[in-house]
């Protein structure tokens, strides 16, 4: 007897919401545990980013972790170690559906980010016939509809990429400039100091660059003062914390109470 399981990950809900301009709050998860990410989950953030670039994580311990997500309607997000096109494909057949490719400085570092998330012609990812992503082989339209279901989200975080994040937003198969503001106020100068004067109005820059081109535009704000400016700004999908920083919060506080 075969059990038939329905394919729900298509459409990519989150990249229509995404491209159609909702306001999308999302949380970093970044401790790595099915555990904790399955808590985010229940909590009914829209989106949540998955860490590979800064947070002990890799193919094996991401995959928990999407599985932890499969009755959550928050949307996982994850972000590679580097726009590499070996790391990225490792993602795709993990059953990652949406990116969010880090310091991405040019128009053509944006376009390997896109090339490497679709199959040829449209790009160069490689081809495995039975894979996590496409239910092991047993959805049979997969090749043929997951072009366009693949979110690329690139990062913005030095003088370079601000320079270029018009153009680089105007890139075919870009869905959204992200802002990382940490590694942006360190390349302008102000390392730690985000809220310099000098790196506000880079940020304002690139969510002007983003709107100019119809796409969509995010940062990590895990200061709520923070969040709302920049949602007051254009920010559209705009991540409020992570589960680290709760962590820490919360034990500390919890704490406080008794000693």
């Amino acid at each position: 007897m075969s059990i038939h399981v329905p394919y729900t990950a298509f459409p990519n809900k989150f990249r229509q919401d995404l491209l159609a301009g909702k306001t999308l709050i999302g949380c970093w998860s970044a401790l790595g545990s099915p555990i904790t990410t399955e808590v985010l989950g229940l909590a009914g953030f829209d989106w949540l980013l998955m860490d590979l670039e800064h947070a002990p994580n890799d193919i094996l311990s991401l995959i928990p972790q999407l599985m932890a997500l499969k009755d959550s309607s928050s949307a996982p997000v994850v972000r590679p170690q580097w726009n590499d096109t070996v790391l990225i494909k490792r993602l795709l057949d993990a059953g990652v559906y949406n990116f969010l490719v880090p310091f991405v400085q040019t128009v053509e570092e944006a376009k390997a980010a896109v090339a490497a998330t679709r199959y040829p012609p449209e790009g160069v990812r490689g081809v495995s016939v039975a894979q996590r992503s496409n239910h092991y082989g047993t959805v049979t339209d997969y090749m043929k509809v997951i072009n366009d279901n693949v979110t690329v989200v690139v990062q913005i975080e030095n003088g370079a990429g601000v320079e270029a994040a018009e153009a680089i937003a105007a890139t075919k198969g870009v869905d959204g400039l992200f802002v990382g503001p940490s590694d942006l106020a360190a390349a302008c100068g102000y390392l730690g100091n985000a809220g310099h004067p000098e790196v506000q109005a880079a940020i304002k820059s690139v969510f002007a660059a983003a709107k100019a081109q119809g796409k969509p535009s995010g940062i990590l704000a895990p200061v709520e003062a923070d969040a709302r400016r920049y949602l007051d700004m254009g920010a559209t999908f705009v991540a409020v914390g992570s589960d680290l920083g709760v962590f820490k919060g919360a034990t500390q506080a919890l704490k406080d109470k008794y000693l």
